[in-house]
């Protein structure tokens, strides 16, 4: 039995992985200056910020529709028995239920998995099910295996700015003003599916020294098990993530690279955003 691994933008998986594992990406989209685009296809976050940095309108997200994830899902079951559906934190966005709702003319061929996540949370859950499909395990083992995987992983980040928080409503702007004047750095975690504070620091580097000493304790905390660690950033925090990786020499875990976040989360976390994603190799 042969199964097609499906997920969404929000994944921010490459090209190249999308490639190398056989994963099917479902855009989300981005309406800005008055055009709605494609998520990775039409707009990147450089598009997004230097249009902000222009003077023009916050732009809005939305998930794609039931069709269009009914397209994906008819054109993978032409070569495939069964379509595995992996998609970001249904507390985040509608894009699950819009796939659900398209899953539901395919006869049970298709199962739609709520990561509770988002980005290379996301993305590492697409990229465990495509190497279990691979391996030849059933569509209910690989599901099990990514609902175990979901209640260990960890993302945490920082924002360089708060005022993309403050755009989207996630603070005030009494807090936005303050945060920037006190030069306070939020730090950011996904729990149970929502993006939820872990706390601030003052400063630059306290912030960066806060991911480190993270990822050093998850590593510490699952010795035994292994961890993937996927690190993130959006335009402008490359360099940031030169330290966290700098501040993380020696320790071991298995390296998933470093991934730009695509637009649609870019929309939500601005320039110079870095943080890491983490998982145990085995659950």
């Amino acid at each position: 039995m042969t199964i097609a691994i499906v997920t969404d933008s929000t994944s921010d998986l490459g090209p190249g992985l999308l490639a190398q594992y056989a994963i099917r990406s479902v855009p989300l989209y981005v309406l800005f200056d008055g055009k709605m685009h494609k998520d990775g296809i039409d707009i990147t976050p450089a598009d997004l910020f230097r249009g902000l940095k222009e003077g023009k309108k916050t732009p809005s997200t939305s998930q794609p529709s039931p069709a269009e994830f009914a397209a994906v899902y008819s054109e993978a079951l032409e070569t495939a028995d069964q379509v595995l559906s992996v998609h970001i934190s249904g507390q985040l966005s509608g894009t699950v239920g819009s796939a659900r709702l398209a899953a539901q003319d395919f006869g049970g061929r298709v199962t739609v998995v709520d990561s509770r996540s988002v980005s290379m949370g996301l993305g590492m859950q697409a990229l465990r099910a495509a190497q279990r499909a691979a391996e030849g395990r059933s569509v209910p083992e690989i599901v099990a295996e990514l609902e175990r995987v979901s209640q260990q992983a960890d993302i945490r980040f920082t924002v360089d700015t708060l005022d993309f928080l403050k755009i989207n409503g996630r603070i005030g702007g009494a807090a936005a003003l303050l945060g920037g004047l006190l030069n306070i750095k939020p730090i950011l975690v996904v729990k149970d599916g929502r993006v939820e504070s872990g706390g601030r620091v003052r400063g630059h580097k306290k912030a960066m020294q806060d991911i480190v000493d993270h990822v050093r304790k998850y590593v510490e905390a699952h010795a035994q098990s292994g961890t993937r660690v996927a690190f993130l950033s959006t335009v402008g925090g490359e360099e940031y993530l030169r330290e966290v990786r700098a501040g993380l020499s020696g320790v071991p875990f298995e390296d998933l690279g470093d991934h730009q976040l695509g637009a649609v989360v870019a929309t939500h976390a601005g320039p110079g955003t870095v943080g890491a994603t983490l998982e145990p190799v085995t659950v």
